[in-house]
């Protein structure tokens, strides 16, 4: 019988659906990973059937904070009473001067819209999109005028739950990674660094990332 590793005291408590094999691999096949969980919370997955929102979110969230996209995330569903929520129809009918009340540039107002055109038109099946391979998923949604990979990815990531995306274009993991990997490289010489440093997290990348991400909160200023 093969012996059971052991399982390193420091590693968080997870709910079953992101199992405690995932954060031993993570840890065991990454020691600068290993601080970094080891001195995170634990991460709890929340997937939700509803990508049509999901993507509106993602749309909003392009290029600018976290804390920022949460604040126009606001005052987008203020647009939309009584529950605040942006159905296709409502948004369509919105023009570039109503979404841009909320915070939004003319540019994202007019990616709002091709999202609401493209789930009127049925395109944002969970029960299909959710069996895609991530290439087939991307292709799928980049038929979305302002949606590229990394949006894609975020859906993978987040909305799907799905394991093993590395989002190696988004700027939070590439910060993340030059700080605790000590990285100078920059454009695709990074993206070649980071991709080769991500290997080994294979198949559990999408719960590194989230890590990463959530480390940032404990890097110091330069």
């Amino acid at each position: 019988m093969a012996s059971v590793p052991h399982t390193p005291a420091f590693l968080p408590t997870v709910p079953d659906y992101y199992p405690q094999e995932a954060l031993l691999h993570l840890s065991q096949a990454d020691p600068v990973l290993a601080g970094i969980i080891q001195r995170g919370r634990p991460i709890q997955p929340a997937p939700h059937e509803d990508l049509y929102l999901a993507l509106l979110r993602a749309i909003v969230s392009q290029q600018i904070s976290t804390k920022a996209a949460a604040a126009i995330w606001r005052k987008v569903q203020a647009l939309f009473p009584p529950d605040g929520y942006p159905e296709p129809a409502a948004v369509l009918a919105m023009t570039d001067e109503d979404l841009r009340t909320a915070g939004l540039s003319r540019q994202k107002a007019g990616y709002l819209r091709s999202v609401a055109d493209f789930a009127q038109r049925d395109q944002l099946d969970h029960a299909h999109l959710s069996q895609l391979s991530e290439d087939d998923f991307t292709k799928h949604l980049t038929q979305i005028k302002g949606v590229g990979r990394w949006t894609a990815q975020m859906l993978q990531m987040f909305a799907l739950d799905q394991p093993d995306v590395f989002a190696e274009g988004d700027l939070g993991v590439q910060n993340a990674m030059r700080k605790h990997y000590g990285l100078e490289e920059t454009g695709r010489a990074l993206l070649r660094r980071i991709t080769e440093i991500a290997e080994p997290w294979r198949p559990y990348r999408s719960l590194a990332c989230k890590y990463l991400w959530q480390s940032l909160d404990n890097i110091p200023a330069e």
